[in-house]
């Protein structure tokens, strides 16, 4: 049996933070279309499962459409069951109260484990899939009451951040501890927008497949899903990329470059194997010299044209030559001097102020 885990799909977000409006509704889009061939993939791949293991949507309030596309996708394959489990963005789910649940989608409590139970006709070791949300039981009726039949295939399902510890007043926390030797052989998690695998214990493992498409520059790397495949009462699991675009943020060290040609040839190199469709930061680090300055909005404008999404970020620290401007009689040396003095900035924000002060001096736009 074939089963897919995906988590934090965070269909219908804005996309809007770094985004122009036509791109935030174009990446919108493409988010929906990546759920729809993720279902297209799993009716090609003979799943029989989709483990959706919490934040399917991004808030409270969803569009029309995106309701439309999800429930559709469920109706139309009724082949598979969609098993899913509520995360901490998906307050209400996405179904009316008074609308008629589709008979393939599969849904957990916050009050007790649910558990759905399969038999796949070329194994004949029975496949369990329990799951809980969190906001009803405290924590150790959480694990306490969670019991697995030693001789089935067991899959868990949960959304929340991984600990080894209890943590107070913290519902969203999984304490992997109280997991171990319960028979699982498989913890499907979601919370996490990385995948992740990890043992468990001597029997299982967990996992979390992170999201379907990166939103922002802290989502960067392959994203996708896991695919499950269950053969003689084992489970082999493997990350499918499948985002159709990628974030990636690059550091480039400026320590020892002082023309403008060598940051750009610098640049070049690094970005040479990246996607045309990628999403790319760029931050410029390492140390410069007091007034090597450079021009942000050309390089930016140089390389636009190479990505679907570029920024660049001018971050490097200024090397002072604090001895060089103790005695230097110019309006720059006395500035400098005021800042240095600054006893509650650190070395970092004096740089800021530094790198500052001086394009002002300089009559600079910054």
């Amino acid at each position: 049996m074939k089963i897919i885990h995906c988590a934090d799909l965070h269909l219908d977000s804005k996309m809007e933070t770094h985004l122009s409006k036509e791109k935030a509704r174009e990446r919108k889009n493409e988010i929906l279309i990546t759920f729809q061939n993720m279902v297209e993939y799993a009716t090609k791949n003979k799943v029989k499962i989709i483990i959706i293991a919490g934040d399917m949507f991004d808030k409270k309030n969803i569009s029309v459409k995106a309701k439309k596309i999800v429930k559709n996708a469920i109706e139309v394959n009724p082949e598979i069951d969609f098993i899913y489990l509520k995360g901490n963005h998906d307050e209400a789910g996405f179904l009316d109260a008074d609308e008629e649940i589709p008979q393939n989608l599969k849904l957990f409590k916050s009050e007790e484990w649910t558990t759905y139970e399969y038999l796949d006709d070329e194994n004949p070791t029975k496949i369990t899939i329990s799951g809980i949300e969190f906001g009803g039981k405290q924590e150790y009726e959480i694990y306490n009451s969670l019991i697995l039949d030693k001789g089935k295939i067991n899959i868990v399902v949960m959304h929340g951040q991984e600990s080894e510890n209890s943590v107070k007043d913290k519902t969203e926390i999984i304490n992997l501890k109280k997991l171990k030797n319960k028979n699982i052989d498989y913890l499907a998690l979601g919370h996490i927008h990385s995948y992740k695998k990890e043992k468990l214990d001597n029997r299982g493992e967990y996992c979390y497949s992170g999201c379907l498409e990166g939103r922002g520059f802290d989502e960067c790397g392959d994203k996708g899903f896991v695919l499950l495949d269950i053969k003689s009462g084992k489970i082999n699991s493997e990350f499918i990329k499948f985002a159709q675009r990628t974030l990636y943020e690059i550091n480039i060290d400026l320590t020892g470059l002082t023309a403008s040609n060598e940051i750009e040839e610098k640049i070049k190199k690094e970005i040479e194997n990246i996607p045309k469709s990628s999403l790319v930061k760029i931050i410029l680090g390492g140390e410069t010299e007091i007034g090597e300055e450079r021009d942000v909005d050309f390089l930016e404008k140089k390389f636009k044209s190479y990505f679907y999404y570029l920024k660049i970020k001018d971050n490097p620290k200024i090397k002072i030559d604090y001895m060089k401007y103790q005695n230097d009689i110019s309006l720059k040396g006395e500035f400098i001097r005021l800042v240095l003095q600054q006893d509650k900035l650190s070395d970092d924000e004096k740089s800021k102020v530094i790198s500052t002060g001086i394009k002002a001096l300089s009559g600079e736009e910054f």
